[in-house]
């Protein structure tokens, strides 16, 4: 089943990857609890997914200032892109995204727009194989200000050269919903994996 689209006709469908393109929020929820508990951090599930869409160094940084632990930033963020690595077989796409992606491939533009680093989102493509569908990737450490703010969709609108008004997001976050809006584009809110 294919997710709704607005009415409009776009010329670039941008994608958000985890819990977007991926069904991979269980696994990097995995990850990061393994991760975290080896410096004694706990995660919540509910506190994870409401973070949906921040930046590993995010946060690391307020799981640090919360639970007043010095955790090493780039340690930390190895070790748990390490673990995530270690599960991709078990990957899953997301089924109402991945029609959109079959259906309109090589007749529409299509780039990632992630906050997880080009490691994650390569890898995570890659075990789906759908890494040659996307020409652009606009990964973690290709922007500096990360979502909620536009800047992220907007290098990938001007990649694509297209302009952002006439690109269509895939998001499963509050903070990506807002930065395709500040963008000036239409999104499709992709549920969560239990509402699909």
């Amino acid at each position: 089943m294919r997710l709704p689209l607005p009415d409009g006709d776009f010329r670039a469908y941008l994608f958000d990857c985890d819990g977007t393109i991926t069904d991979s929020m269980p696994a990097h929820y995995r990850a990061w609890t393994a991760a975290l508990a080896e410096w004694g951090c706990e995660f919540p599930e509910d506190l994870f997914y409401a973070w949906g869409g921040r930046t590993v160094v995010e946060i690391i940084e307020d799981l640090n200032a919360r639970q007043g632990l010095a955790m090493p930033v780039a340690a930390v963020a190895s070790r748990r892109e390490t673990l995530f690595q270690e599960s991709l077989g078990d990957m899953r796409a997301v089924p109402g995204v991945l029609a959109h992606i079959e259906e309109a491939y090589a007749r529409v533009p299509f780039a990632v727009v992630s906050g997880s680093t080009r490691a994650s989102v390569t890898a995570s493509l890659a075990a789906l194989d759908l890494l040659d569908r996307f020409p652009v990737l606009v990964c973690a450490g290709d922007y500096t200000k990360p979502k909620p703010d536009p800047e992220a969709y907007l290098l990938a609108a001007l990649l694509l050269d297209v302009p952002p008004a006439e690109c269509l997001v895939f998001e499963d976050t509050d903070l990506g919903i807002q930065a395709a809006t500040a963008a000036g584009m239409a999104a499709v809110r992709v549920p969560p994996p239990w509402m699909r």
